[in-house]
């Protein structure tokens, strides 16, 4: 492993007032400040120009502005205009623990590979349905663990709001796909094989901010759910049955819902248990009751919309033999 030359890159679009709060952080961050950071304008109306030059004087920082063709496009073109040896990827609504550069370095360094991913979490700025979000997201009693940990059976895919790619890692693979969401863990799937290697560096989260109401939450993890069966049928050999559980737990849901008119309650004080046990564990998390109560509709809009946006998608691409891209077009970007 050569010196690593840390250079991050993060895409924006119509968001100044995020990026004003990254790198404040980035302003925050303890060790060497020798890194690079490296802006990449999607198309925005609402630029970050002007917040980005008040900072030129204090960060090594890099401005582009380019026509709108969505995320991953926008990591790959600001990839290639980085000068380091090893990119890191954020999202414009994190924000950086002062820590965080010097946990990447230290677990690269012990066991270097060249990709890896970070956590997330709740900053105490965050609003109550930020943190109810957060932990539903999170939290290994919903969705949290399926995409896997150090103590997981399968492997690790890294996701793009914290996301480390080394240079060589990024120029076997060409970066990330058209597919959004989605294009994260086709990158790592593709990544592994090409013979690279992931990890998990729990100690280097971020606070994910996530900028969001219920309606907005339900669309996103919708089309999470979409756009694994895609994932699925493009690379067959990384199906786990764990996808399935978001839509068989609605169906359950509904189910004994229906067993209630029948008086038969088992299966619904089964999920009266699971989601007292959700109440109490977000509770002792968040110690917040306001935040515990909100996990309780933020699972149930997570697995609702996944589960459902997983079944369509499903019938379409795999029972229906439809084309992905023409069938859901919403979910790919266009080539420029």
């Amino acid at each position: 492993m050569s010196q690593l030359q840390f250079s991050f890159i993060i895409p924006v679009y119509n968001r100044p007032d995020e990026i004003q709060e990254l790198l404040q952080s980035f302003d925050a961050l303890e060790g060497d400040k020798g890194f690079e950071i490296v802006i990449v304008e999607d198309g925005s109306e609402n630029s970050s120009k002007t917040v980005v030059e008040g900072f030129a004087k204090k960060l090594n920082i890099s401005y582009f502005y380019k026509k709108n063709s969505g995320p991953g496009d926008s990591r790959n073109y600001g990839m290639q205009q980085a000068k380091g040896n090893y990119f890191i990827i954020l999202d414009s609504d994190c924000i950086l623990p002062k820590e965080y550069l010097i946990e990447v370095e230290k677990s690269l360094k012990d066991e270097y590979v060249d990709c890896f991913g970070g956590p997330d979490a709740a900053h105490h700025s965050f609003t109550n349905l930020q943190k109810a979000i957060n932990f539903s997201m999170t939290a290994f009693i919903t969705t949290g663990g399926i995409r896997g940990s150090k103590k997981s059976v399968d492997k690790f895919q890294p996701r793009s709001f914290n996301m480390g790619l080394s240079k060589a890692a990024f120029e076997a693979s060409n970066g990330f796909g058209r597919i959004h969401p989605g294009e994260d863990p086709d990158l790592t799937i593709r990544l592994w094989d090409l013979g690279f290697k992931t990890k998990l560096i729990p100690e280097a989260f971020v606070f994910h901010k996530r900028r969001i109401s219920w309606y907005t939450f339900y669309r996103q993890v919708n089309k999470f759910g979409m756009v694994r069966p895609i994932l699925n049928k493009w690379h067959p050999s990384t199906k786990r049955v764990t996808y399935w559980f978001p839509t068989i737990f609605c169906l359950g849901l509904f189910l004994s819902v229906i067993l209630l008119f029948f008086h038969v309650k088992w299966l619904f004080v089964l999920y009266l248990v699971y989601f007292v046990v959700a109440f109490i564990l977000a509770f002792f998390s968040t110690r917040s009751l306001r935040v515990a109560i909100l996990v309780i509709p933020a699972i149930f809009v997570q697995f609702l919309g996944y589960g459902y946006g997983f079944l369509k998608s499903t019938w379409a691409v795999s029972v229906l033999n439809k084309h992905a891209e023409t069938h859901f077009p919403k979910l790919f970007f266009k080539q420029k």
